[in-house]
């Protein structure tokens, strides 16, 4: 890669990946590597113009806890602890870390007692900042050459400079929104600091990918498996621009659908964009199979299981490829090398080909691997997707089969598509949907006495779901107003034929889970 880019040490902290967004919303592409991987060679063959040492679960005071690699703070490059990461530095070069009875959670004020490059233009010394801290630990003597810029009431070295040789600490938290001006202190860091010229744009990734995935593939032939989902699509779009007809997309119709995601998808593909494409009605084959099964793991089984064999028969049926590709996104690649137990294998329930590549003896064609959700709808409006499509809420690999607690049939799925049609149209009509993360219905397996007209039902019960979040790790329930909720289950129970009953679902994430199985 020709720009300039950061190194991000991960120290298991929940927020490291917003550290890294924030760089990147800067201009400067980065990469986030667990601390015990970076060795000196591997660091120095990255040539990172500087690097942030993130936070953790951890203390520096307990025996065997995370360092950081000693020689990255002697190869001369800028560096910004952030929380745990200001712990270890301070204590690494010759400070103190000591337990606290005042911990900060939360909202809190740090007070700019000296100015610093990292606070140039953005905090002045003697004003008051808001920030959101998250710790139990201090810094209680600083390193030689370092000063105290900033304080608060439970951190007395709340921030710490050392210009000379270009390292910050912070005990506070930059990367997420709760500390309002953290953005600018993190560009603050990358380009005034580091000197990253802030370069790195969809643009130039697009025009750098088209070249890369030429040279990978030569005039090899590529097949791509369609989910109709966001990321396959944007993988599909970018990989025929780069090599035309070489690429066939094929996509599997298991049955279990949203209403009107097979036509849509074809239409995208066939008319739109002219990509050769194998629409699969394998609906009769998936619902076969799934009669009777009502274990939600055993139903993911048999779904990942039959994909694979349907799409390989596709695959034959044209004289099958060398290249498959995928649409893995970086949070994937990041957990598969996680240091705080992450499998080493990571394969989620869309990306339902991760069987097929040592099967068919195909090598792998990923284009979006190096880049989060929101920077792959980035680079599909780059690619010039339409904007409805992009925007679409996630939707799982194994479909409407795991929003159907219970066993499957088609008069069910029927009954959830209307349902769950209804629902997203009053979410757009009151203008909700972008400001949603994930929303849909649930049928339940359970049949309640309902009343309408003058005559006895007994009939259906459907269970809404909507979520506010970020990267789906954690979600909160949306706080409809009840005026909608009324509007929607009125329409629901009128339109929808076996439905007498709506719920709202009100569980977050944690303890729940975002989907019901």
């Amino acid at each position: 890669m020709t720009h300039d880019h950061i190194l991000i040490l991960d120290f298991g902290s929940q927020v490291t990946q917003l550290i890294a967004r924030r760089v990147r919303e800067s201009g400067v592409y980065c990469e986030i590597w667990p601390f015990n991987h970076a060795d000196e060679k591997k660091v120095k063959d990255f040539a990172p113009k500087g690097i942030i040492l993130s936070g953790g679960p951890m203390s520096v005071t307990a025996e065997g806890s995370p360092r950081a690699p000693q020689f990255v703070f002697e190869m001369g490059l800028p560096l910004l602890g952030i929380c745990y990461g200001q712990q270890t530095m301070c204590e690494q070069l010759g400070g103190k870390v000591e337990g606290s009875d005042h911990k900060e959670f939360g909202r809190a004020y740090v007070e700019i007692t000296e100015q610093c490059k990292l606070f140039d233009s953005v905090w002045d010394k003697g004003s008051k900042e808001m920030v959101w801290m998250s710790h139990g630990d201090r810094v209680t003597k600083l390193p030689d050459g370092f000063k105290i810029v900033g304080i608060s009431e439970g951190a007395p070295c709340a921030a710490v400079a050392n210009d000379d040789k270009r390292m910050y600490g912070v005990q506070f938290h930059p990367e997420v929104v709760h500390t309002p001006h953290g953005a600018a202190l993190i560009k603050n860091f990358t380009h005034n600091i580091c000197g990253c010229a802030g370069d790195w744009t969809m643009n130039s990734f697009r025009q750098e990918m088209i070249e890369k995935i030429r040279k990978q593939v030569g005039d090899k032939r590529v097949i791509c498996g369609l989910s109709g989902g966001v990321d396959s699509s944007v993988t599909a779009i970018l990989i025929h621009e780069a090599i035309g007809d070489q690429l066939t997309c094929i996509y599997v119709d298991t049955g279990m659908m949203r209403a009107g995601e097979s036509e849509q998808v074809v239409s995208l593909f066939k008319d739109h964009y002219n990509i050769p494409l194998i629409h699969e009605d394998a609906s009769e084959l998936f619902l076969g199979k799934l009669a009777g099964i009502t274990d939600p793991e055993q139903k993911r089984k048999i779904i990942g299981g039959l994909f694979i064999e349907v799409f390989e028969a596709c695959a034959n049926r044209i004289g099958g490829a060398d290249f498959l590709a995928q649409g893995t996104l970086y949070p994937d690649v990041i957990e598969s090398v996680s240091f705080i137990g992450g499998p080493s294998v990571t394969i989620k329930s869309h990306h339902n080909v991760g069987g097929l590549p040592e099967r068919m003896n195909m090598k792998l064609v990923e284009p979006l691997r190096e880049l989060f959700k929101d920077e792959v709808r980035a680079l599909g409006r780059e690619l010039g997707m339409n904007e409805d499509f992009i925007r679409r809420h996630p939707f799982p690999g194994p479909g409407l089969a795991i929003r159907i607690p219970g066993d499957i049939t088609r008069e069910k799925l029927e009954i959830l598509r209307n349902a769950d049609k209804i629902y997203i149209e009053e979410i757009k009509n009151a203008g909700l949907y972008d400001t949603i993360w994930q929303a849909f219905a649930v049928l339940l397996p359970v049949k309640t006495v309902g009343v309408m007209g003058d005559d006895r039902t007994y009939d259906h019960v459907c269970a809404l779901r909507a979520v506010t979040s970020t990267d789906g790790m954690t979600a909160d329930y949306f706080p409809y107003d009840h005026a909608f909720l009324g509007r929607v289950a009125n329409r629901i129970i009128n339109e929808v034929r076996g439905i007498n009953r709506v719920v709202y679902d009100i569980t977050s994430k944690p303890p729940g889970t975002i989907e019901w199985e």
